[in-house]
């Protein structure tokens, strides 16, 4: 994403950061260098294909909100796109996805195996990276989460074609699955800037919060968004077997035969009932839940960062809560 990108409206918070973006995106590029040339390709690929980098921004955002002055922020929040970006790699394989932010996905421009080969070699490129910076409490940090975003991949491969998913246990992927990524991503921030323990813990919940916020309203576009704008196919997770917040909710609230109705397409892959699903989720109030519950983990938040000084960083930190539920992308 270049200085450009962050002239979008809907990045305006992002701006304050944007110098320091654009350092991030040439290190991502110098880092992407393999004399394995279809590592570059399938690399260059995805990474071109654009995204928020909303996880490198939580890097950036909380280091100079703690007042950091080094540089070290930088390769920290590369490392944190490049550990984003291979597990989308995998994701996809997982999924059998076609299409991400509007464009085919790696696993169907370049086959599977590239894709999780190429996803394999971010990841160790990112450890490498970190282990430049010489920080064990860094690298610590960073293994406890890669480690647990992939047990949430395995969590959600169990709950795959399961219509009995509860929300408790949906919740619980959210966590491990995405929020522990931003969550990672905001306690670097502020471990960099030699912040206290209590305000290391503080924006690791900032971060923990917003990155739930992030998937709930991911799930509810996955019915309302419109496929130029979110990337991707509407009623992807249905297809997929995914029980999202909103299907859980209708399970539970809706009538035997919209139940049924989700039953079999949980069960079968079969989407030709979507829009029935789709007023049937509306009707039942399943959106206007997950919007609530995403406005609440929002709101928390918001509520982790109020004690940092005033800042363009703290503005740019409390701006990303409101759009964090408020976009449609």
């Amino acid at each position: 994403m270049s200085a450009a990108a962050f002239s979008d409206p809907s990045n305006s918070f992002l701006q304050p950061i944007a110098a320091d973006m654009d350092i991030v995106n040439g290190l991502i590029r110098r880092q992407l260098h393999s004399d394995a040339v279809l590592v570059s390709q399938v690399a260059e690929y995805i990474i071109n294909a654009g995204g928020k980098r909303i996880r490198p921004a939580l890097v950036l955002l909380l280091a100079k909100a703690y007042g950091y002055q080094g540089d070290h922020h930088h390769a920290l929040a590369a490392t944190i796109e490049f550990i984003h970006t291979s597990t989308l790699l995998h994701d996809d394989v997982v999924d059998e996805s076609e299409l991400r932010r509007g464009q085919q996905t790696a696993n169907a421009m370049f086959g599977n195996a590239a894709s999780v080969l190429v996803g394999d070699f971010l990841y160790t490129r990112a450890f490498q990276m970190m282990v430049s910076i010489d920080s064990m409490r860094i690298m610590q940090v960073m293994a406890d989460a890669t480690n647990i975003i992939a047990e949430g991949e395995v969590m959600q491969l169990m709950n795959m074609r399961d219509p009995d998913i509860t929300e408790e246990r949906y919740l619980q992927v959210v966590y491990a699955k995405t929020a522990k990524l931003f969550e990672a991503a905001a306690r670097l921030g502020a471990l960099l800037s030699s912040a206290s323990e209590k305000d290391i813990e503080a924006a690791a919940a900032y971060g923990r919060s917003i990155g739930a916020a992030f998937q709930l309203i991911d799930d509810v576009l996955d019915y309302t968004g419109h496929v130029d704008e979110i990337g991707k196919n509407l009623g992807d997770d249905l297809r997929e077997g995914k029980m999202t917040l909103p299907v859980i909710h209708l399970m539970q609230n809706g009538s035997d035969i919209q139940r049924q109705l989700v039953r079999d397409c949980i069960l079968n892959g079969n989407t030709i009932h979507f829009n029935s699903i789709l007023d049937a989720v509306t009707e039942c109030g399943g959106l206007e839940y997950a919007k609530r519950m995403a406005r609440k983990f929002a709101d928390a938040a918001a509520q982790s960062i109020l004690h940092l000084p005033h800042s363009q960083f703290r503005d740019s930190l409390l701006q990303l809560c409101a759009f964090a539920v408020d976009r449609n992308h």
